[in-house]
């Protein structure tokens, strides 16, 4: 379809814009049979495809923040484009994982939700208002007395009372909305430390997120930055001494680093403030792990000192290997949380980089675990108004410049924003990017409406799942409903009737069919439908 543009401009030759993948060939691409028999290889794997409903063992739940699918989509181009290939035909480790769906994101009160709210409702199973963690929407932001009573629990805690091991891997700060979503009770997800709150919080009887680290859930891995609000103030921070505002922040005197190494004492634990000591711990004789690389969150990927900070992959295998030694199985979170943090800047660079680098970290939890045993998700809590636009050549820099120029007959990019810190009208025109290089790690986006920092946007999400019961994750859902579908598939939490469909066949009891579905035989035991039901109140919310 050919828009009017066609009949009043010109597509202008950008530099590179004919560039073609080394590996593909034009003349390939131009012959039918070949989009033919790609389409049907793919048809006879769809048809292949056989369900997978035994009790997941283990979960690992990757977490794209702010990872949109024009984000998605921008950084599969650019993953292939790093590899000198045309980039639009690259395959993410995402894009093989063969039940999609979508979530929608809103939260009780605002049609475009935040991070904190979005992780209540996947993680918790509720949805609840804006800047609020682990509490039902009866709660109100900032109102500490709204909080109590009101909390809700996570999968990850569901996980840990089901007697797995659990961990959290980000690349913020470990008190950061979505981590926090897996253990904290907040009504603001602002409250890092004591210091961030106000008297009157401290004075009703709520604590900070960090404290809660420490006390709600035994977490065994716990992995990120935030070493900050851990620390007293006055403690220098032992990568950046003279750095002031690095330093420890809390105000009650407690050193939450040295609580939980004090808490560890005489169990196989280990704590690290950098890579040689990460490196260091071994994963086969180490239970508990905290590492805290950076004051508060870690560097992007494209500025991470490799000899100082480890990468989200390297973070993510060590996180596993140490909780798959459980028996009973895992739960992890693995967050990519400086997707959203490098949008809020208008920096499309950095955070296509951040999701090139989860989907490697995706890439090596599959190598690590069995999609016989363990469900797998990847998906994102919200997006942002990221554009992908301008009809650019076939394998045309992601980051480069449309070759379609404006009415104005100035070049804008492929990328763009609806809002953030790229504005830049002056006496009423557009700056001319002609010559400059949006190729650049410094470069920021065009954005239509002016703010300080980009806002997220509301649009659904993909939910993408392989392994047990991962066919629970298709069709179009409310977000809340990826902790249920989890919890049911795992096991774990108020809802165990997929247990009760795989209790060893025998003499009345439930008989199980060889594609593992409970079929009549008879009825359960009283002992174990007894056990059954005082197992579904461990949970109560």
């Amino acid at each position: 379809c050919v828009g009017p543009w066609s009949r009043h401009f010109t597509l202008l030759p950008h530099h590179g814009a004919n560039r073609r993948p080394k590996s593909g060939s034009p003349l390939e691409e131009e012959n039918p049979e070949f989009w033919r028999a790609q389409a049907k290889q793919t048809l006879q794997s769809v048809l292949d495809r056989k369900l997978n409903t035994k009790v997941a063992k283990n979960i690992l739940f990757f977490l794209g923040d702010g990872m949109g699918i024009t984000t998605y989509t921008a950084a599969r181009i650019l993953k292939g484009q790093l590899q000198n290939q045309s980039g639009e035909e690259t395959v993410m480790t995402m894009d093989t994982f063969p039940y999609v769906g979508l979530a929608k994101t809103y939260s009780v009160d605002f049609q475009i939700a935040d991070s904190a709210a979005t992780a209540t409702a996947y993680l918790c199973g509720v949805k609840t208002n804006l800047n609020t963690v682990g509490v039902n929407a009866a709660a109100r932001n900032g109102i500490c007395r709204t909080q109590k009573g009101n909390e809700v629990t996570s999968i990850l805690k569901w996980a840990k009372d089901a007697g797995k091991s659990v961990g959290i891997v980000t690349t913020t700060r470990v008190q950061h909305a979505t981590p926090a979503g897996s253990y904290a009770h907040s009504a603001s997800r602002t409250w890092y430390s004591d210091a961030d709150m106000p008297d009157s919080a401290i004075g009703e009887g709520c604590t900070d997120i960090s404290s809660q680290l420490l006390k709600n859930v035994d977490i065994d891995v716990i992995i990120g930055g935030g070493r900050q609000y851990m620390t007293p103030r006055g403690t220098k921070d032992p990568e950046y001494p003279a750095d002031f505002s690095s330093g420890g922040k809390r105000r009650d005197g407690r050193h939450l680093i040295q609580e939980w190494q004090n808490m560890k004492n005489g169990k196989a634990a280990h704590y690290a403030w950098n890579k040689t000591e990460f490196d260091a711990i071994d994963p086969e004789t180490t239970d508990y792990l905290m590492a805290l690389f950076e004051p508060g969150d870690l560097r992007y990927e494209a500025e991470r000192d490799p000899s100082m900070d480890p990468s989200i992959i390297e973070t993510t295998e060590k996180a596993i290997r140490i909780l798959q030694k459980n028996p009973k199985g895992f739960f992890l979170l693995v967050e990519s949380g400086r997707i959203d943090q490098a949008h809020h800047q208008g920096n499309a660079y950095l955070a296509l980089h951040e999701a090139v680098a989860f989907d490697g970290a995706i890439a090596r939890g599959l190598e690590l675990t069995s999609e016989d045993d363990t469900l797998t998700i990847a998906t994102a809590d919200h997006s942002h108004p990221l554009t992908f636009n301008g009809f650019p050549f076939r394998g045309q820099s992601i980051l480069g410049k449309s070759p379609l120029w404006g009415t104005d007959m100035l070049p804008y990019t492929t990328l763009m924003y609806g809002n953030g810190p790229g504005h830049k009208i002056v006496n009423g025109k557009r700056p001319d990017i002609r010559n400059v290089n949006t190729n650049s790690m410094e470069y920021i986006q065009l954005s239509a409406a002016p703010l300080d920092s980009t806002t997220h946007s509301g649009e659904d999400v993909v939910v993408l799942a392989r392994g047990p019961m991962a066919h629970l994750f298709s069709g179009i859902q409310e977000q809340n409903y990826i902790a249920h579908a989890l919890g049911y598939a795992a096991c774990v939490g108020a809802d165990l009737r997929h247990c009760q469909e795989h209790i060893t066949p025998a003499v009345g009891r439930t008989s199980i069919s060889p594609n593992g579905n409970g079929a009549a035989g008879g009825l359960a035991t009283p002992i174990s439908i007894l056990l059954a039901s005082l197992l579904a109140f461990r949970i109560l919310m």
